[in-house]
């Protein structure tokens, strides 16, 4: 039998094989964004499918994060009841679901939040809207609100948890030159820029116990000018395994990258696929949790080839799993 389809563990979740469906945004929650029928039949397919790991939309953790119509939300306690109802589909076709936690920070959208969307500092050349800068006491209050998700998500029975901190989001804006022009603990050096989402990771880690799975979605490199390298993106690989991480999910690219965003168009062929390999043997070479591969993957045995090369120890696929869950 293919390596894909051994069976493998991540902190105690034992999963059936190495696929993994990524995190997207489908637009089918309530404008609340509570979970809905149509949305809890999305995931029960996939895990009918048998994906051995289901990674939610990104589901806001404060109002003034949400990035989307009909997002899916987890920052209030009467959210838990419809998240508990995909989480038990889910269970019930023998799958297992990691719940994504987000805060989409400078690319919040304001007339869905009704507030100005937050921003680590300004950034005026990738939005015209005003921005509210973050007070480092803001921070902490974001910082909680991520363990209070986490404890929601762990009480509505998720198997794990995964922090958003890829394609331009809040904690992505943090890690990121581009975006993070700070001059107080959270800016300057790598180490600065990783603060808020260590103490992220910390207060997640505290809220749900060692025991529990917590992965992370992280960009290799932004694919920006002034934007976050490889080589730092390391650094904070390095510093999140310290931290106590269990698996990164390699990315790469902001929703102002252009081509070279997250999701690419024209993957026509094994050359064109798993467009972030680099950072992601990068990333395999330098640390020892399990690395998770996305972008534009779509052939098993170029998948099959990857593992044997020890470029990614798990891959993680959206458009395809959308066109057959099954």
């Amino acid at each position: 039998m293919s390596t894909l389809f051994e069976t493998t563990e991540i902190n105690g979740m034992k999963l059936a094989n190495r696929f993994v469906r990524s995190a997207t945004w489908e637009g089918m929650a309530t404008e609340n964004g509570e979970c809905t029928p149509r949305l809890v039949e999305v995931y029960r397919r996939l895990a009918e499918g048998q994906v051995g790991m289901i990674i939610t939309s990104h589901a806001y953790v404060r109002r003034d994060g949400q990035a989307g119509n009909l997002q899916l939300g987890i920052h209030e306690d009467p959210l838990k009841d419809g998240l508990k109802r995909m989480v038990d589909a889910v269970h019930g076709a023998k799958g297992k679901i990691v719940v994504q936690l987000s805060h989409a920070g400078f690319f919040a959208n304001a007339k869905l939040s009704g507030t100005a969307p937050l921003a680590p500092s300004p950034a005026e050349q990738y939005a015209k809207s005003p921005r509210e800068i973050l007070t480092e006491k803001d921070i902490q209050e974001i910082v909680v609100s991520f363990g209070q998700a986490a404890t929601r998500a762990k009480e509505a029975g998720f198997d794990g948890v995964q922090l958003h901190g890829a394609h331009g989001y809040l904690m992505s804006q943090f890690l990121s030159p581009a975006f993070n022009k700070r001059s107080d603990a959270y800016g300057g050096a790598v180490e600065n820029r990783a603060r808020a989402l260590i103490e992220t990771l910390d207060e997640v880690r505290r809220a749900v116990g060692k025991d529990y799975p917590v992965l992370i979605k992280m960009n290799g490199e932004d694919f920006l000018e002034g934007g976050l390298t490889l080589s730092d993106s390391l650094k904070v690989g390095r510093m999140l395994q310290d931290a106590g991480i269990d698996a990164i999910e390699v990315s790469g690219g902001t929703v102002v990258s252009g081509a070279f965003g997250a999701s690419r168009a024209g993957v026509k062929s094994q050359d064109k696929e798993a467009y972030f390999r680099t950072a992601s043997k990068a990333f395999k070479e330098a640390l020892d949790v399990p690395i998770i591969l996305v972008g534009g993957i779509r052939s098993p045995d170029l998948a099959e080839k990857l593992l044997e090369q020890e470029i990614a120890d798990y891959f993680s696929m959206s458009r395809p799993l959308i066109r057959e869950p099954d």
